[in-house]
């Protein structure tokens, strides 16, 4: 009986809108996380060996609103998602920077 309860509940919210509905508002009327997100590239210095793009992630993961870092050794550069109504390029790279690996940041 529980189980059947719990199935029709969720399929009644589903129905309803989804969880953005269940929880006080129609799903078409909150913005999708997707697009508050913003994307920048930074171009590295320093990096010289394998475990310096572990530093430069770490670093720039540190920072608050920042979702995602991917470092690339080869090219030096590194790309941050982020979202922009809690910090910006300019306190990612500070964040690397002070780390000890300068960063840049050459495309948004």
């Amino acid at each position: 009986m529980r189980k059947s309860l719990l199935i029709g509940l969720a399929l009644l919210v589903t129905a309803s809108g989804g969880v953005a509905y269940a929880v006080g508002g129609k799903a078409q009327d909150r913005p999708a996380a997707a697009t508050a997100q913003r994307q920048t590239t930074f171009a590295i210095e320093n990096m010289t060996c394998a475990t310096c793009p572990i530093t430069v992630k770490k670093a720039m993961e540190g920072v608050t609103g920042v979702t995602a870092v991917s470092v690339d050794f080869a090219s030096k550069t590194a790309r941050a998602t982020y979202d922009p109504r809690r910090t910006n390029a300019a306190a990612i790279a500070a964040a690397s920077t002070n780390a000890g690996y300068p960063a840049r940041a050459i495309q948004n």
